[in-house]
């Protein structure tokens, strides 16, 4: 294995994993199971170890050395702009798909009255959720570090770089500190990927064991739909834009990129796997450490394609199982509704099931119904957590092109 290098070890074991878990899909494999799950908790904690200090040392760093050759500017403005096309580009896409494919046709909200019936959830309105949104920026850094909160990190993150070049005759032996930082939590990261092939491959056997098939029989249309038009923005869209924009390859970005998106695809989950994709950018990639320190993090918690696409498809769906005809303002309105939710979605996994029920209730529709899809939910979130990571990577690629550009 050490001679066939770290992006074939973990293409080789995530097949391994795939293969293994259909075998073993309905046996009593019990402790196979349990070591599965062992292996990949380990993996998984491990990378949200070392995520925290490095998302704070990335940050800070980023934005003290942008600001230093005056281009932040150009990094957040690149950054927002190529954010917000693509996740508006991804919710276009869910939303002719639900139309031109009908997932919803011949299916109805009764067929599945009792998930309805066991299931209760908290409905928020558009304004509770900017409420609860903005409330968890801004809040106590500390507690936020402890708890893992990603979103309050990166804006305390994003303040704490801005003083420090504000004041950086003052303050320099702190910014070398950081700096010293990031450095050791990406050496630890390169110790953690030894282990990928293996916590990657656990992941992947406990995902295909342990998922029950009989419950996608009358969801099969949908699961397609949604998993086909995330393919077709991670395959298509997002590599033609890195093509149309900085004039790379697809193959080139795949290649380079294959350790965050297996990661993506088994943890689904965006902030375990963005010290991988911090990995992927800048030592594979080239991206220098002060983009991909802000882009990345960025990214990780507002820049969610699959989500968004997921979410809008999902709405139509729902809409067409309780036999409502959205009228194109609400359609609009779920477009609006989807990109601030999947803005809001944390990177864990099943996010968009926290979101989900602001998006059906912007409109009218039973926010009940999204215990319909919570069996489905784990399975398409492997698919949209790649394509979110896939669209960070290239953000940080974007960014990179249009500064050197600019400098020439």
């Amino acid at each position: 294995m050490k001679s066939i290098g770290l992006n074939g070890q973990i293409f080789f074991a995530a097949t391994a994993a795939v293969a293994l878990g259909l075998f073993a899909h309905g046996k009593q494999v019990d402790n196979a199971l349990y070591a599965a799950n062992l292996v990949g908790t380990l993996f998984i904690d491990l990378l949200k170890m070392v995520m925290i200090p490095l998302v704070f040392c990335a940050i800070v760093t980023g934005i003290a050395n942008l600001r230093k050759h005056s281009q932040i500017d150009i990094v957040w403005k690149t950054t927002l702009l190529f954010f917000a096309t693509t996740t508006i580009i991804a919710v276009v896409i869910g939303l002719g798909a639900s139309h031109l494919f009908q997932p919803g046709a011949g299916l109805h909200l009764n067929m599945f009255a009792d998930a309805l019936q066991q299931f209760e959830t908290k409905q928020l309105t558009l304004p509770e959720f900017f409420t609860q949104f903005l409330h968890g920026i801004f809040m106590n850094p500390f507690k936020a570090l402890a708890e893992g909160n990603i979103l309050a990190i990166v804006a305390f993150a994003l303040l704490l770089g801005i003083a420090l070049v504000v004041s950086a005759e003052r303050y320099p032996h702190l910014l070398a500190v950081f700096e010293e930082g990031m450095a050791v939590a990406m050496q630890i990261i390169n110790w953690i990927m030894r282990l990928a092939p293996f916590g990657i491959a656990a992941l992947l056997f406990k995902l295909v064991a342990t998922q029950d098939v009989s419950l996608f029989a009358s969801l099969t249309k949908f699961m397609l739909v949604v998993t086909g038009t995330t393919l077709f923005h991670g395959l298509v869209v997002l590599p033609l834009l890195l093509f149309l924009l900085t004039g790379k390859r697809p193959w080139w970005f795949l290649q380079r990129a294959r350790e965050s998106l297996l990661t993506a695809f088994a943890t689904s989950s965006s902030n375990a796997t963005m010290p991988v994709t911090m990995r992927c950018a800048t030592e594979h990639m080239q991206v220098k450490p002060e983009i991909a320190g802000f882009v990345v993090p960025l990214g990780a918690t507002v820049n969610m394609d699959g989500t968004a696409l997921y979410e809008a498809a999902a709405a139509l769906f729902v809409a067409q199982l309780a036999s409502i005809d959205l009228s194109l303002g609400q359609q609009l309105v779920v477009c609006f509704t989807t990109m601030i939710a999947a803005m809001g979605a944390p990177g864990i996994p099943s996010a968009g099931m926290v979101t989900m029920v602001m998006v059906l209730q912007s409109v009218g529709l039973p926010a009940e119904a999204i215990a319909i899809l919570l069996p489905i939910d784990r399975l398409l979130d492997t698919v949209r957590t790649a394509v979110n990571v896939e669209g960070d990577m290239i953000g940080s690629l974007v960014v990179q092109h249009r500064i050197e550009k600019l400098a020439q």
